[in-house]
């Protein structure tokens, strides 16, 4: 990649995180400054870019429960959302074109196309800002998750028929042993060990058993990626295989953002036309809105998970780039919803940023829309007589649950917002209930707030424990919080919101550590220790 690409790219970076905003803003932002410099992606960048594109894809099938795109507000939603965007947009676009702009070749077909086209949602700002703020395991991130990966599909399945490219015969023995290696995929991860060999194992898994292997039998090459990444994401060590990646892919990720920005010259045509995209937008989030709450899901979760997907998407680009090809539409289409993407990105990235305290103004009039029936997953949270609550329910969470159970038996709850982490836990015994600590109502509940005495947030991602110690305020909790960090600077952010105590847990570990090692030597060498305890005094 082009040296100045780089610095670029990391000065808008750079500069977007200090005004707390995502990173993949500044890296939008740099590819229009580039473009106007006279800067061409190039084949390298598209490559990196498209290879980030794969191994997301990948990463988001290791995490994805398959039964999650069973439930009908996300195969029949999706359906249900795509057909009603393009039935709002195709008469706009029709009035607009022929009526006031009187372009003679523009019909239903045309508008149909890029009606199409703007149904879609961006994959990877989704997926990048459910990451970084810890709701990649919500109820509102599988939701958003599961319309994406629906969407997916029905882009492939678009770009299938459209191209008349047929699958080969050999697409059905692929599949048949790929499901039946499930094993063999499996015991790799198992092989690999740690370190880069757990990365590298992702990579061939990702690049050249999925996206490789369904490109070589006229699939696409993202959704075998997706494939594979479902079929291995049972094994324990799917988690590690996940991390592994995550700065490889975000580094490629950067190289998509830009090409954004470098996708063509802008025209005052192309600018108009986006921002009349920008003005059908919010149909998109009113949508998603009506559609989930209709399928029983709550206010919040409807809200945050409509505001993930109020985007457009890199896959509409890829279908009008195809009509391009094709010669149904002129490159101006294709530049006109480049910058409607980063537009959407733009205008979405602080939304997301502050959903929770955005819902909370204006939550009465959103509540009207719920509907009385219950979501399963949804459903009101009793736990009898336990007072302490642990919220995160993973290696440190457990740890904290089976110390405190000892002490306090049949007093100690968790929560977990991953249906599948709180599953497991139930079989192996635990009181582990499914629940967003990040969740306003869920906290605005005063009687379930007042059995409790403590709180102990334990999530995986510093932003998650930021929010919930947040809403936890906001909502006058009368007991004891605490809270993990990684670094001094999240312990010092976490202790400012009131926590009682925030422990840095990587000291807290190399203390407990240190303390298991004394016990241990002490044992095994009293007079060892009575020796320099006695020196130290007389010292």
């Amino acid at each position: 990649m082009d040296a100045l690409l780089i610095a670029v790219a990391f000065v808008f970076g750079l500069i977007a995180q200090q005004l707390k905003l995502p990173p993949l803003v500044g890296f939008l932002v740099s590819g229009f400054v580039l473009q106007a410099m006279g800067k061409e992606g190039g084949p390298a960048l598209q490559t990196m870019a498209d290879l980030g594109v794969t191994l997301l894809l990948f990463c988001i099938g290791v995490k994805l429960k398959l039964r999650s795109l069973a439930r009908p507000e996300i195969w029949a939603g999706t359906t249900m959302h795509t057909g009603g965007v393009m039935l709002a947009c195709i008469p706009v676009l029709l009035i607009i074109a022929v009526g006031v702009l009187g372009i003679e070749w523009f019909d239903i077909k045309v508008a149909a196309l890029i009606a199409f086209g703007l149904s879609f949602s961006s994959t990877v700002f989704a997926v990048k800002s459910l990451s970084e703020n810890g709701d990649m395991a919500s109820i509102h991130g599988r939701t958003a998750i599961g319309v994406l990966i629906m969407q997916d599909i029905l882009a492939v399945l678009f770009l299938t028929f459209s191209t008349g490219k047929i699958p080969d015969l050999w697409a059905i023995p692929l599949l048949i042993a790929l499901l039946g290696g499930r094993s063999l995929l499996q015991l790799l991860i198992g092989r690999s060990g740690h370190g880069e060999m757990i990365a590298l194992c992702g990579l061939f898994l990702a690049l050249v058993v999925g996206a490789s292997g369904f490109d070589s039998v006229g699939l696409k090459g993202d959704l075998g990626a997706l494939f594979v990444g479902i079929l291995v994401g049972a094994h324990p060590k799917a988690a590690e295989l996940n991390k592994s990646l995550l700065s490889i892919t975000d580094l490629l990720l950067v190289a998509f953002f830009l090409q954004i920005g470098l996708q063509g010259s802008l025209s005052l045509q192309a600018v108009l036309w986006a921002l009349l995209f920008m003005l059908l937008l919010p149909l998109k989030s009113i949508g998603f809105f009506l559609i989930f709450t209709r399928f029983h899901l709550r206010a919040r979760t409807g809200w945050l998970s409509a505001l993930s997907l109020s985007t457009y998407s890199e896959f509409g680009l890829i279908v009008l780039s195809l009509a391009v090809a094709k010669g149904w539409l002129g490159s101006e289409w294709l530049v006109s919803m480049a910058l409607a993407l980063s537009l959407s990105i733009l205008s979405a990235a602080p939304l997301t940023r502050k959903a929770d305290a955005l819902y909370e103004r204006i939550a009465g009039r959103l509540k009207r829309f719920e509907t009385s029936k219950d979501h399963p997953d949804d459903l009101p949270i009793e736990i009898g007589d336990r007072r302490i609550a642990i919220f995160g329910m993973g290696r440190v969470g457990v740890a904290a649950y089976t110390y405190l159970d000892e002490r306090f038996p049949g007093k100690i709850v968790g929560f977990d917002m991953d249906d599948y982490t709180v599953e497991q836990h139930q079989k192996e015994g635990r009181a582990v209930l499914l629940a967003d600590a990040t969740d306003t109502d869920f906290w605005a509940k005063v009687s379930f707030r007042e059995r409790l005495d403590l709180a102990i947030l334990a999530l995986p991602n510093h932003s998650a424990n930021v929010v919930a110690a947040e809403t936890l305020k906001r909502n006058a909790f009368p007991g004891v919080v605490t809270a993990i960090g990684k670094f001094d600077d999240e312990v010092e952010e976490l202790s400012a919101l009131g926590t009682a105590t925030a422990f840095n847990l990587y000291t807290e570990a190399g203390n407990g550590f240190a303390g298991h090692v004394y016990d241990v030597f002490a044992k095994e060498r009293p007079e060892l220790v009575e020796k320099w305890a006695d020196t130290n005094r007389k010292a």
